[in-house]
């Protein structure tokens, strides 16, 4: 029979959907540093084993490895010590960091490796040769399988071994070579020579003999250079000396058959030259001096300079003036016909006779000394000519000779700097000094350098601690329970009526939940359970009616429907318990009675009277389940159900109805349907928030009106130190602790 329940029987009911915001990929979660230590509280084994688990383990695996040793010592590289001046043939590049790589590659390089190898003896030593090592386990294995894959080498026929004939020679050497590291420090001239071994003696020894080795290589190398430049400079030298002899006397014989002979100053035809051209000079102005006076005389220069040349001449010009001057004044006085004046005309004739005398007399003699300096210049003016075709020829015969001279000149200077650089060679090997020495000699070390057990163990601390914040985010991430009521309004948009806290079994001492929430009127269940009748008591609606449903089984929703139903009734209420998990009826079993129940009374076999129980120790009533039926869906959505229901409102306070998991049976959301309200039982940190979600989904399609969640078996000292914000409900300060 499927028939519909009347209207009237039905509460009235609002779809209550809440509003649920899904997560946006844009949302920034800002950083809780109270959130994130809860989550490390919650979650701290997963924190705490990794962080013994790691140290822990490594130790154990370092104590098994075989420890090596380092050992360190120091070089100076510097060229302030070397003389350049002393042997300039080798001298070296400026230092720089190329020039400090190259001498770490020099003192790594095979011949001093080979030298330490055979100083400490390392081709006998098992660590460097591999070949005296014992075989391992898995070599013998095979050795015994294939024995011709392990044969030992053929023997040399003959001659010497090379290098590439011996391989196990190579192999140690290799093994040397990788044991020895130098590197040049950074911003210095210092190499820094370091060898690992697992004897730390013969690493300390390894490197002190590398750098002995190392510097009196360069040593012996500067002295073979040093000899060998003393011998090429003294064979240099005889080549020298026999070039500037032989040179010198084909200067001789060249000057003597070309005879040029050098003066007191310089060559006599430049000389005799000098000597031409002064005597020339003179001369010339001799002539010129004469020419000059010659025109003075001749009046062209004027009377001062003809008066200069002929003092006489002025004397008789001056009183050929004055008489001139008397005659005048006699014409004007006397006449032209008067005996004076004829007389001093007569005397004035005589004396322009005599000035006349006197100047022929004077031009002749400067006339001669013209004469004779001219002829003095041109004297003069052939013997230059002469001395100056001379020196011509001369200066042709001297380039061949200044060319003997350039070139002897020059081997007499590479005679004279290889004397020196000889004198200074000579003592060069006595004053070598190598371009490295020691500044820090190797130590023996105390502590191996691997494994660095201290060091490893605190990194792998490190490591633990960073893998256990890893694995706790990790986990956190991935949980997808709910485990608090913040978890419930967010994720289902319903609010958490209580946190129903989980009794152990010694604890509940054979006694149910429900009966052990009756007894402990204090402890924490009771608390919560008052706590959910009080959320469901301040709800507008104030239902009497109240389903009471979980998602999945063993979520407690019966233990939670029973425990609820007892409290309640001992505070007064008028409660009835209603089994409707007819598929799986389970409330018998909780009030440890079986008899006829709703199924009958829907089937009206019976009368409501007859299958109501009562608790004679709380007073809450109790309608079993009754007789097992297949096919319920109709019976519960019958008239007789809505009637039974409206019932049971008019005659009790609080209606609870246990209902079967929503996600699994439908008779569950058919009952939250036509209930006023319905409670979502989810258990804490066990039922996923999909699996909520979804029945909460499912619940509200079939029009339920569900006014909260109720987390139950919630684990309280797990609870407390998760650092959420209703822990603080489980305080022991607030008198929350379970007492009997």
């Amino acid at each position: 029979m499927l028939d519909r329940p009347v209207a009237e029987a039905a509460a009235p009911r609002r779809d209550r959907r809440p509003a649920r915001r899904q997560p946006d990929a844009n949302d920034v979660v800002p950083f809780d540093a109270a959130a994130a230590i809860a989550a490390i509280r919650r979650r701290k084994w997963w924190l705490v084993v990794p962080l013994c688990l790691c140290p822990v383990l490594t130790y154990i695996a370092l104590a098994q490895i075989t420890p090596s040793y380092t050992a360190t010592g120091s070089l100076l590289y510097d060229l302030a010590q070397y003389k350049v001046r002393e042997l300039q043939s080798i001298q070296a590049d400026p230092i720089t960091e190329g020039v400090m790589a190259s001498q770490a590659e020099v003192l790594r390089g095979m011949p001093v490796v080979e030298q330490v190898a055979n100083r400490l003896h390392l081709h006998e030593n098992p660590e460097f040769n591999a070949a005296l090592r014992p075989p391992s386990a898995a070599k013998r294995l095979l050795a015994r399988l294939a024995p011709a894959l392990f044969a030992d080498p053929p023997e040399p026929s003959s001659g010497m071994p090379g290098p590439g004939l011996d391989p196990a020679r190579n192999t140690t050497l290799s093994a040397v070579r990788a044991a020895l590291a130098v590197a040049p420090m950074k911003a210095s001239h210092v190499l820094e020579v370091t060898f690992t071994a697992r004897d730390p003696i013969i690493a300390a020894a390894a490197v002190n003999d590398a750098m002995d080795i190392y510097v009196k290589a360069q040593l012996s190398a500067k002295y073979g250079a040093a000899i060998k430049a003393r011998a090429w400079l003294e064979q240099r030298a005889r080549e020298l000396r026999d070039t500037v002899r032989r040179q010198e006397n084909d200067i001789a014989r060249y000057r003597a058959e070309q005879g040029l002979i050098e003066g007191m100053h310089a060559r006599l035809a430049s000389e005799q030259i000098s000597l031409l051209t002064d005597d020339l000079a003179r001369a010339r102005n001799d002539l010129a001096a004469a020419a000059g006076k010659l025109d003075a005389a001749r009046g062209k220069a004027g009377a001062t300079a003809q008066a200069a040349i002929a003092p006489s001449v002025v004397q008789l010009r001056a009183r050929h003036d004055q008489m001139s001057a008397e005659l005048q004044s006699m014409l004007g006085r006397l006449g032209g016909n008067h005996p004076d004046v004829r007389s001093l005309r007569a005397q004035l004739a005589d004396v322009d006779r005599t000035v006349g005398a006197e100047i022929a007399r004077v031009q002749t003699a400067i006339e001669a000394d013209v004469r004779a300096a001219e002829a003095r210049v041109t004297t003069l003016q052939q013997n230059l000519d002469e001395a100056q075709a001379q020196i011509a020829k001369d200066t042709a015969a001297q380039v061949p000779l200044n060319a003997m001279q350039r070139e002897a000149e020059a081997k007499r200077g590479q005679l004279q700097a290889v004397l020196d650089r000889l004198q200074q060679t000579a003592q060069q090997p006595e004053i070598e000094m190598p371009d490295a020495h020691e500044i820090s000699l190797a130590l023996i070390p105390g502590r191996p350098s691997f494994p660095r057990i201290g060091q490893w163990t605190e990194a792998m601390t490190a490591f633990g601690f960073a893998l256990g914040l890893l694995l706790v985010y990790v986990r956190e991430l991935t949980d997808i329970t709910l485990q608090s009521s913040d978890d419930v309004r967010s994720v289902l948009g319903l609010p958490c009526l209580a946190l129903i806290p989980y009794v152990p079994r010694r604890t509940l001492s054979g006694m149910t939940v429900a009966e052990y929430a009756a007894r402990t009127s204090l402890s924490t269940l009771a608390e919560q359970l008052r706590a959910l009748r009080a959320s469901l008591l301040l709800a507008p609606e104030r239902p009497h009616c109240i389903a009471i449903t979980a998602a999945t089984p063993r979520e407690g929703k019966t233990t939670l429907t029973f425990a609820l139903g007892r409290l309640a009734a001992m505070n007064g209420e008028r409660v009835i318990v209603v089994d409707c998990d007819i598929q799986h009826p389970n409330g018998a079993e909780v009030m440890r009675d079986a008899a006829p129940g709703l199924v009958d009374c829907l089937r009206e076999r019976t009368s409501l009277a007859e299958v109501i129980r009562s608790n004679r120790t709380t007073g809450m009533d109790f309608i079993p389940c009754g007789t097992n039926e297949a096919n319920a869906l109709g019976l519960l959505t019958s008239d007789t159900m809505a009637r039974l229901l409206q019932t049971l409102r008019q005659d009790y306070d609080l209606v609870l109805l246990d209902t079967p998991p929503a996600e699994a049976i439908t008779d569950a959301r058919i009952v939250c349907g036509i209930a006023d309200a319905t409670v979502l039982c989810v258990r804490w940190r066990a039922t996923s928030r999909r699996t909520a979600l979804h029945t909460l989904e499912r619940l509200e399609d079939a029009h339920a009106n569900v006014v909260g969640v109720a987390l139950t078996q919630v684990d309280i000292n797990v609870h407390l130190r998760s650092g959420h914000a209703d822990a603080e409900v489980y305080q022991p300060r607030y008198g929350g602790t379970l007492r009997e």
